[in-house]
């Protein structure tokens, strides 16, 4: 390699200058033997040169998305190749990316399908062996490997740049498509276990934990409480009421949950009072109704995507003229709105249409975990039509679920979350919402929810409040933009100090392309909202930054905008 001829060079030209130095201090001198250093192996040399890099910054572009060693921990290696964390591999390559039992990598894109273990000098490529020169290896509970082996094998053009201290993967493919024509989360071990609502109208809590379980899977296998969901919310529902998915996303987002099923079980009727998370949900996307390609990309990146339909089937047992029991086979195609949810577990581009009891214009099914135990479908699976009429109406996938460590504290006004809207009639809004810090801590991220697709945003901190004149005095702490609407937590480029019982403010300024309200909102807007309390809350809005209104005076509402801190 090139580059690594003049770092070579570059280091025998610094030991011949020391040489030099050395040889011409006083009169009298040694003749200079003939330099040696160019008979030095690989393994002498390369980690001198991988030292000089991992000096600098060095920046990884995978597909113009730059990645960075300054909080990633990317360094090169003896071997000379770019090390990154795994974790960047799912947005980073647009890929299906994860470890299995501990030791092994799983990495899908298209319909490649490459196998890494660690400290393993061999991969496997769509079940072909080949040689590596940097195995996988894991350090501190974080998994590496090598960027450019890796992205050679599935399809990447890669590059080292010397100058620029900088790994450069492009792909090569000429097409958008990143998933193959069918695909199963079940063959993958990334499917929980099937559940049993019962007589219940809790499919809303049931399909919710079931996508977050696929969300966690196959790192992680746990098994939540669809009784806590539904019976320990900030709602005004029973479990008979039935409910939306916002509900599910409020308690999760709220660090109300999810808690284990075996410390709340199923049936009893009753929810286990003081049970506390056991991981936190800090992100949640959505997928436009009807995009099936952004649907199946969500499953084959994330897991289970949750999901509605309107069914006709009254039970497990009942006929339906729009479901063929021998295939397993749904298909509904009429004016109903949606009455049940399920999660999207896969698809199947060639899946026949002569299985559907209705006729319909082509191929393709998705593949669907129901909540009515084994006995229905394919041991509680089925398969529903492209052409059904709700299936993929909305659509709701758990991005980023952490530890309870992550943080040590939430702020929040909105535990019934995304309830409605507010905004000045354009795509733009300012909100900020004012806390007290508890503890001396670090004002880490702040969380909000992007209420379209392509949404612009900026977020500022207003430290030492007083009242709205303080607003003139926010710092800029991280800007950036969302793809796909849902909730988002941003990490501040630096963190803010907070002493006891300091009040401070979190700003947001978004920019929803079409929308004219784009800022969500918590109020009382039916029954099962009808509690929302708005006298935690201090929040304001701006149409430019400079007039604000305080909106649980002017609009009886909660701004959705939280914060996290850690403590010192």
């Amino acid at each position: 390699m090139s580059h690594v001829k003049r770092y070579i060079l570059l280091a025998v030209m610094a030991v011949a200058a020391c040489l030099l130095k050395f040889n011409n201090y006083g009169a009298d001198y040694e003749t200079v033997g003939q330099f040696r250093g160019a008979e030095l192996k690989d393994e002498d040399w390369n980690p001198l040169i991988a030292e000089t890099v991992n000096e600098k910054t060095i920046s990884v572009a995978i597909d113009n998305k730059e990645y960075t060693n300054k909080d990633l921990g990317i360094f090169m290696d003896d071997s000379l190749n770019i090390m990154v964390p795994v974790d960047i591999l799912t947005e980073g390559l647009k890929c299906s990316s994860h470890i299995y039992d501990g030791k092994e990598l799983l990495v899908e894109k298209r319909s490649d399908e490459v196998l890494l273990g660690v400290d393993e000098p061999e991969i496997s490529v769509n079940d072909e062996k080949r040689q590596i020169t940097s195995p996988m290896i894991e350090k501190d509970g974080t998994y590496y490997i090598s960027i450019g082996e890796l992205s050679e094998n599935i399809g990447y053009n890669y590059e080292w740049n010397m100058d620029k201290n900088q790994a450069v993967a492009v792909d090569t493919s000429e097409t958008a498509s990143i998933f193959p024509v069918s695909y199963d989360l079940r063959k993958k071990d990334r499917v929980g276990v099937i559940k049993n609502q019962g007589s219940t109208g809790t499919c809303w809590a049931f399909a919710a934990l079931s996508a977050l379980e696929s969300a966690l899977l196959p790192e992680e296998s746990l098994e939540f409480s669809p009784d806590h969901m539904s019976m320990s919310n900030s709602f005004v529902v029973d479990t008979n009421d039935g409910g939306e998915y916002t509900m599910g996303m409020a308690y999760l987002l709220s660090w109300q949950g999810p808690v284990l099923e075996k410390d709340d079980p199923f049936g009893d009727g009753k929810t286990e009072a003081g049970l506390s998370a056991v991981k936190h949900v800090q992100e949640v996307q959505m997928m436009e109704g009807k995009d099936y390609e952004k649907i199946k990309e969500a499953v084959f990146q994330y897991g289970g995507v949750q999901t509605s339909l309107y069914s006709a089937l009254k039970s497990i047992y009942s006929p339906s003229e729009f479901y063929n029991k021998d295939q397993h086979a749904y298909c509904y195609m009429g004016t109903e709105k949606p009455n049940h949810e399920v999660v999207i577990i896969g698809w199947d581009d060639n899946y026949p249409k002569e299985n559907f009891p209705v006729n319909v214009e082509g191929d393709g099914a998705f593949i669907c975990q129901n909540s009515w135990g084994e006995a229905f479908g394919e041991q509680g699976v089925f398969y529903v039509s492209y052409y059904d009429t709700n299936i993929g109406s909305h659509n709701v996938v758990y991005t980023k679920v952490e530890d309870t460590d992550n943080y040590n504290h939430i702020y929040q006004s909105d535990l019934c979350g995304w309830v409605g809207q507010i905004g000045f009639n354009k795509p733009s809004v300012y909100g900020a919402n004012v806390y007290t810090a508890e503890t001396n801590e670090n004002l880490s991220a702040v969380g909000f929810y992007a209420t379209g697709k392509n949404t612009e945003y900026r977020v500022y901190v207003v430290e030492n409040f007083e009242d709205t004149g303080s607003f003139d005095h926010k710092k800029l702490a991280a800007e950036g933009s969302l793809k796909n609407a849902g909730y988002y937590t941003i990490p501040l480029e630096q963190a803010i100090s907070l002493e006891q019982g300091e009040k401070y403010a979190v700003m947001v300024y978004i920019n929803t392309p079409e929308a004219i309200h784009p800022m969500a909102i918590e109020y009382a807007a039916d029954e099962a909202t009808k509690n929302a309390d708005l006298t935690d809350g201090e929040g304001y809005i701006s149409a430019n930054g400079g007039r604000w209104d305080h909106v649980e005076e002017t609009a009886s509402c909660n701004l959705c905008i939280k914060a996290y801190t850690k403590e010192n």
